[in-house]
């Protein structure tokens, strides 16, 4: 990987961009792309787009997601102590003793989730993290001194956590789900570029915002594109990590490539071209299935416009919504390298009917 695409991998990353607040990552997206793409947009919720060919008619999207979990406040003891609800799917267990910095008008305040100590806990009715117990220290003794800092209901918490480098191969931190992704189709508006490859259709490099909390931005882009096909990607679970079942959620590891998900809202005969691309580009790639619904803006693009032609490729990542998410560097360079192979042999206006 060039040094200068990691150095905004980790500018990118380390930047927080929780679900409704993602205004400042889509400005260090953008900024990137921005040398690859003939124009970039935005919509009026935040969702992020670069375009190559502009003009075509024919129309293909490459997607990923940018907001990442996170909290909001919800409500301020008399004795300075913060109450929180979810803004997305955070994990409450993993919460206490976390560093988190809060989003107020006058910049971030630091905090931390407390928890009381193991000397004082009865081992026997030991009460475990939940909504209801945890509970954030920002170092105030009242309420009014927490309102002082800025600090009201409404306001956005996010954990302090930045990437790092596990064993020289895997990228490890907070919001890999799913800003990875963002980044591996910003290194393919930047590989169609630098390659000079002529693209025969408009290419729309699509980030969208509020995928946590239902999809909600790739439904609003979907219908101001109008695309033909779309591609996404997302990340999925390592399931030979400990604590997974592979009889129930299957098999896909890091480091052994993109994950190729059949299921309903996943077009077969896209897939089948991906497939064949991957095989012939010897691109790794792993298998899985996923029942009814994929749980990605795959749904959201697939259903929209009256049926749009749409896939998966997804990265896998070990220990999903913590601080400590964890990719292998050679499956984000594959995921990147399977869309562009893609993209050189995708025929202009193809017709991805089911039935012929």
């Amino acid at each position: 990987m060039k040094k200068d695409a990691e150095k905004f991998l980790f500018k990118y990353l380390n930047n927080a961009s929780p679900t409704g607040f993602e205004s400042s990552g889509q400005k260090i997206w953008l900024d990137y792309i921005k040398p690859y793409v003939d124009e970039t947009f935005t919509d009026t919720y935040g969702t992020a787009v670069g375009v190559i060919n502009p003009k075509a008619e024919y129309k293909v999207v490459i997607e990923a997601h940018a907001d990442e979990i996170s909290w909001f406040v919800n409500y301020i003891s008399p004795e300075g102590y913060i109450y929180v609800i979810r803004n997305g799917g955070s994990d409450h267990q993993i919460a206490p003793s976390m560093r988190v910095n809060i989003h107020t008008k006058k910049g971030f305040v630091k905090g931390v989730f407390g928890w009381p100590a193991i000397h004082v806990r009865d081992k026997s009715s030991e009460p475990a993290p939940s909504l209801k117990n945890i509970f954030i220290d920002c170092g105030c003794s009242s309420k009014e001194e927490v309102e002082k800092l800025g600090i009201h209901v409404g306001c956005v918490i996010t954990f302090e956590d930045e990437l790092m480098i596990l064993n020289g191969k895997y990228y490890c931190g907070r919001a890999l789900d799913n800003r990875i992704g963002g980044f591996a189709i910003a290194q393919v508006a930047r590989s169609i570029t630098e390659s000079k490859t002529k693209l025969p259709f408009g290419l729309y490099i699509v980030n969208s915002v509020q995928e946590e909390i239902g999809l909600r931005g790739a439904e609003m882009i979907a219908e101001r594109i109008k695309p033909n096909v779309a591609i996404i990607t997302d990340v999925c679970h390592d399931t030979t990590a400990p604590m997974y079942e592979k009889k129930e959620e299957g098999e896909t590891k890091c480091g052994l490539g993109p994950v190729l998900t059949y299921g309903p809202a996943v077009q077969n005969n896209l897939l089948e071209m991906l497939i064949n691309v991957a095989e012939k580009a010897k691109v790794p790639f792993q298998r899985n299935a996923t029942s009814r619904y994929t749980g990605t803006d795959t749904d959201a693009f697939a259903y929209s416009n009256s049926g749009v032609a749409s896939a998966l490729i997804s990265i896998p990542l070990k220990y999903m919504h913590t601080t400590v998410e964890t990719v292998d560097k050679k499956d984000v360079e594959n995921v990147s390298n399977l869309m562009h192979e893609f993209l050189k042999q995708l025929p202009n206006n193809h017709d991805f009917k089911y039935i012929k």
